[in-house]
């Protein structure tokens, strides 16, 4: 797997150098200090996945992501920053990012990286916790819309898909239930079908605003 990170602190994009050459199977090709130096160095040589930094001098970093998504539709960025906002978040989702993770969970970025380019969208416990807007609930008709929406599913189905909202991954979602990964991946793949989703992001922002109080 082929990395980039793009962060405004040296030191940040030194320390994640570090982390990720761990593992065997990861390569840093090139690190950024702003969007507009990562413009230049993804169009001259991709990487599988570019992790992003959201605020930076010089160009930010979702300019610079719906720049390059825009050039390379294929791109996979996996934006990674200490703010979690709710309306980076989304912009985030909204131009096509794979995934949105809190700095302070260092140990999660290499999973991650993996679950990203395993076809997964991926959002930090943290980042997903802010999505609902606060004083923006579904009303109660709305509220009852997406209860009935929710009850095509059986129990099992449903409790997953509670799992799923909770930020949890398909291992811990199987040690929890006491299921085999492969069966997880399955209920949750028949999960989106039955939901007309396309992947388990919309999965989770739809349970929250469906239970939200």
């Amino acid at each position: 797997m082929k990395v980039a990170i793009v962060d405004d602190d040296p030191i940040v994009c030194s320390s994640l150098s570090t982390i990720l050459i761990q593992d065997s199977e990861v390569e840093v090709l090139w690190t950024a200090y702003d969007g507009t130096s990562a413009v230049k160095q993804y169009q001259s040589l991709k990487p599988d996945v570019l992790l992003m930094d959201v605020q930076m001098s010089g160009g930010n970093g979702l300019d610079a992501a719906r720049e390059i998504i825009n050039d390379d539709e294929q791109a996979r960025i996996l934006f990674l920053t200490t703010f979690a906002d709710k309306s980076y978040i989304e912009q985030a989702l909204s131009i096509g990012g794979k995934g949105y993770l809190i700095k302070q969970d260092v140990a999660s970025v290499l999973p991650a990286l993996q679950a990203v380019m395993a076809g997964q969208v991926v959002l930090g416990a943290k980042a997903l916790s802010q999505l609902p807007l606060e004083g923006n609930s579904p009303d109660a008709s709305s509220h009852s819309q997406e209860s009935d929406h929710f009850a095509a599913l059986s129990s099992r189905e449903r409790e997953i898909a509670a799992l799923v909202a909770q930020g949890l991954d398909n291992h811990d979602i199987a040690s929890r239930l006491f299921l085999s990964e492969g069966t997880i991946r399955n209920r949750i793949s028949d999960i989106l079908t039955k939901l007309d989703m396309t992947n388990r992001t919309q999965l989770a922002i739809s349970w929250i605003h469906a239970h939200a109080s």
